[in-house]
């Protein structure tokens, strides 16, 4: 197990990191023009989804009064809320593991310990502020900069961060829409079966053939402006495994809070994975209000009450308290770093 190298020196920051990062991380070549364009259509996908979203949640949840949302979230138990912690904590570890990984194959060698924590920080302060990318590319140079990694490092394994999570929600999404759509998703979604099998054999099938160009191709891929390197075939299978099973304890969180025999979970993960997608999709902050219109549109059945009171347990669980934590515990390691360098 590799320990923090000892000869390692802090990494002076440049004034500005978040630039600093976007000039590291992929980013699309050509005129002033087209980025424009492209900024401004996704502004406008940005605006008609919270705009969609925004009349979802008013038709679903219009009519929930606050006796109603209370006594939804009185009949968790104490058994659910601890579950749903455990879940969390549970999902932010396995993105450590993910973290340590994108470490060593960025070629930085750094103890468990401080993967873990740094992958707490910037996780969850990008996943409630979103723009994730650059926002925990931004969190991680701070981090690890007294450990010696240097911008690009912190690059890399912000991409490989990103990317495992992509390939992981593929193969759960894939293999739910699968084994749901085999057990009537229709009868409790608003997705077709066939629309089940076909999307999930095609995400599947997409994941497969990542990890044949991960067992195959010895070239660094080029686009962008950038080269990358693939990992290899042992470490893509464990960012899809570990990464499907980080999205699948994270889905957990909110169906562990619906009322039991609601929902199988199958078919609420088919619905859930997309939903996160929009989400990304919408660059809202932490997808507010849209994952949550997506979810609703998906799912069909579902008595309104439990399933926003299961909403408010997972961005309380999930976002709310991982950044209160994280929050406190970067403040301190700022005041701490503070302390060293003035003594």
């Amino acid at each position: 197990m590799p320990t923090q190298d000892p000869d390692a020196r802090p990494q002076p920051l440049p004034e500005d990191v978040e630039e600093e990062l976007a000039a590291v991380l992929p980013e699309t070549q050509g005129s002033r023009f087209f980025p424009m364009l492209r900024n401004l259509g996704w502004h406008l996908i940005a605006f008609i989804l919270l705009g969609a979203a925004a009349y979802i949640l008013w038709r679903e949840f219009h009519e929930i009064s606050l006796a109603e949302l209370g006594d939804a979230v009185a009949a968790w138990g104490w058994g659910s809320v601890c579950l749903a912690v455990g879940l969390s904590a549970t999902s932010f570890l396995l993105m450590g593991t993910i973290e340590w990984l994108g470490l060593r194959w960025a070629g930085a060698r750094i103890a468990v310990t401080s993967a873990l924590a740094g992958s707490f920080v910037a996780s969850a302060i990008a996943h409630t502020l979103g723009a994730n990318l650059i926002v925990s590319g931004a969190v991680r140079a701070r981090y690890y900069a007294k450990h010696g990694i240097s911008l690009r490092q912190v690059a890399a394994t912000t991409l490989f961060h990103g990317f495992s999570f992509a390939v992981g929600l593929s193969t759960l999404a894939g293999l739910a829409l699968l084994f749901a759509g085999s057990h009537d998703i229709a009868a409790v979604s608003r997705i077709a079966n066939p629309v089940a099998d076909g999307l999930g054999a095609v995400l599947l099938a997409a994941v497969g053939a990542y990890v044949m160009l991960c067992a195959t191709l010895r070239r660094p891929l080029t686009g962008f402006g950038h080269s990358v390197r693939l990992p290899s075939v042992r470490v893509a299978l464990a960012q899809l495994s570990i990464g499907a099973v980080d999205n699948a304890v994270a889905a957990a969180i909110i169906w562990v809070l619906l009322p039991e025999g609601s929902i199988g979970y199958l078919t609420f993960v088919g619905a859930y994975a997309p939903s996160v997608v929009v989400g990304l999709i919408s660059h809202v902050p932490g997808g507010v209000g849209v994952f949550e219109g997506s979810v609703s549109t998906l799912l069909k059945g579902l008595s309104p009450a439990p399933l926003a009171a299961a909403f408010l347990g997972y961005r309380l669980f999930f976002f709310l308290l991982p950044l209160l934590i994280a929050g406190v515990a970067l403040a301190l390691d700022t005041l701490r770093e503070r302390g060293r360098t003035s003594s």
